[in-house]
């Protein structure tokens, strides 16, 4: 049986593994992330100023679902279908989504628990714009079978194993 014992919280101390830094930079690009930009860029050529020509922003795109954080007194579904509405302009009902699991992502750092749904939207439904609340910048891509296939198999993937996940579930369960 595992034994846990003298668990302590205190200030991050010096590692080999995680270094924490701050990055400075201008955005007017869609799902910018900064630390996937950065890690994508070999680390003799970020020592300061970045050369955006040759690492453009492209680079720190990625492809994401709709998502939130559980900040307010509200049940999960409830929370999901605001953010539905924020970031991609659908008004939903939070009884039409299914739920499709939870699960842990960031386990190396952080260890949240995220719960993903699904539900299908038709144009009746476009309330809005979508694209997020201050300063997030969300574009909604519509993909087809064939598009969403030749993504999640090109060699470098620029989206969170959640998505993947949640693809391949749908991919299973939902196309058929």
């Amino acid at each position: 049986m595992n034994k846990l014992t003298q668990v302590l919280i205190k200030p991050l101390q010096e590692s080999i593994y995680v270094k924490p830094f701050t990055m400075y930079y201008t955005q007017n690009v869609k799902q910018f992330r900064p630390a996937v930009y950065l890690g994508s860029i070999p680390d003799d050529d970020r020592k300061d100023i970045v050369d955006t020509n040759k690492y453009p922003a492209e680079l720190g795109i990625t492809l994401e679902l709709c998502a939130g954080i559980v900040d307010k007194d509200l049940t999960l579904e409830e929370i999901a279908a605001e953010e539905v509405l924020e970031e991609c302009g659908y008004k939903i009902d939070p009884s039409i989504l299914e739920r499709v699991s939870s699960y842990r992502s960031g386990v190396g750092t952080t260890g949240s628990v995220q719960t993903s749904y699904y539900c299908e939207v038709t144009d009746d439904m476009k309330v809005g714009q979508g694209g997020g609340v201050d300063d997030e910048i969300i574009e909604v891509v519509e993909m087809s079978i064939s598009d969403i296939n030749k993504y999640i198999r090109q060699e470098h993937v620029l989206s969170p194993p959640s998505f993947l996940f949640n693809i391949c579930w749908f991919l299973q369960n939902k196309l058929k």
